[in-house]
């Protein structure tokens, strides 16, 4: 499930394995390591089936974010695009009476609304050319307060009968030696599904190539004939859509809505991204890196207290991840363009 540009390809380097992969399940594995030697209560089935289970909604917006990143932009809004959509659905839900075993009908609404936000970024971003920074930082405090002025402020205990079962559907269930059920969440399917998608889209289709090509260098892709503006627009549009469904997942999996949910999440998301080799100058992103990013950032939030460290060091954790994460792509294109003008000194 990684993407390799046609340089690295020339190269002969291969699609899976590379090394910042490579370093992030060494990561994991002597981080796990490290944990389960302070406290072997981390030794059990349960840890695990609860890492991915944390790990599957920030998956689906990392993977928006992904895209994001290689075409060279920047998305501040997903968290609250995500939030919105989810609280929306179940709001206009309970509104009109669809209160129904349907995980479908939240789905198709959260899809439908976080589609109308992304399309508000892709018009200022496509449409009038503002930078991507500045105008999903400008919509994510527009959208926020929009959700909380006109959709709802309120904390919602009762969710749809569809979302509420769905938390509890798992597609393996074990008990452990302790008595304790650890449970491995349904959701995992559809996830890795959709993970495989966006890997065959970034390197199988057009669109996946004309989003490396603005990464690589926008006015060289516009110059070559490809639709900059257009392809811009359906980006956002898509990253909306997936932060909407994502949005409502979040809801399902927490049995509540609350709009005040997932606001300053964008760090450690973004932090996970950067850490798994998207390159945060645009043109290089794996999904197999972004996925490992998730759960070795998850691995460290979750487990920090057994290591008896404060919970309130959380945050400063995820901080020092997304700064190793760019100081390595730094050192990383310094060496790539040291190489380069070797090689070109060499030839000439």
């Amino acid at each position: 499930m990684s993407y390799v540009t046609p340089m690295a390809k020339r190269k002969g380097l291969k699609l899976f394995g590379s090394p910042n992969e490579l370093f992030l399940v060494a990561a994991i594995l002597v981080l796990s390591l490290i944990i389960g030697l302070s406290n072997p209560v981390f030794f059990s089935i349960a840890t695990p089936f609860d890492l991915v289970r944390s790990s599957l909604i920030e998956i689906l917006f990392a993977l928006g974010l992904l895209l994001v990143l290689v075409s060279g932009g920047i998305d501040i809004s997903f968290p609250i695009v995500g939030i919105f959509a989810g609280y929306t659905s179940v709001v206009i839900m309970q509104t009109y009476g669809l209160d129904t075993y349907s995980l479908w009908i939240p789905l198709v609404l959260a899809a439908i609304v976080g589609a109308i936000l992304g399309s508000i970024n892709a018009l200022l971003i496509a449409g009038f050319g503002l930078p991507t920074l500045i105008a999903t930082l400008g919509t994510a405090g527009m959208f926020r307060g929009f959700l909380l002025s006109y959709v709802g402020s309120a904390f919602l205990a009762n969710i749809p009968l569809g979302l509420d079962q769905f938390a509890t559907a798992d597609l393996i269930s074990v008990e452990t030696s302790a008595g304790t059920l650890a449970r491995l969440h349904v959701l995992v399917i559809p996830v890795l599904i959709l993970a495989v998608a966006i890997a065959f889209l970034m390197r199988r289709t057009m669109f996946g190539r004309t989003i490396f090509a603005i990464g690589g260098n926008e006015e060289s892709a516009r110059r070559m004939g490809m639709n900059v503006r257009w392809t811009k627009a359906q980006l956002y549009i898509l990253v909306g859509t997936l932060s909407g469904v994502a949005g409502v997942l979040f809801i399902s999996l927490q049995r509540k809505a609350d709009p005040y949910d997932l606001a300053g999440t964008e760090l450690e998301i973004i932090a996970a991204v950067v850490l798994g080799g998207a390159s945060i100058m645009g043109g290089y992103g794996t999904v197999t890196g972004t996925i490992l990013g998730v759960l070795l950032i998850n691995l460290i939030k979750d487990n920090l207290i057994l290591l008896g460290v404060d919970g309130a060091w959380q945050r400063a954790a995820v901080g020092l991840m997304l700064l190793i994460g760019v100081c390595s792509q730094a050192i990383s294109d310094k060496r790539r363009i040291k190489q380069a003008v070797t090689v070109s000194e060499e030839k000439s």
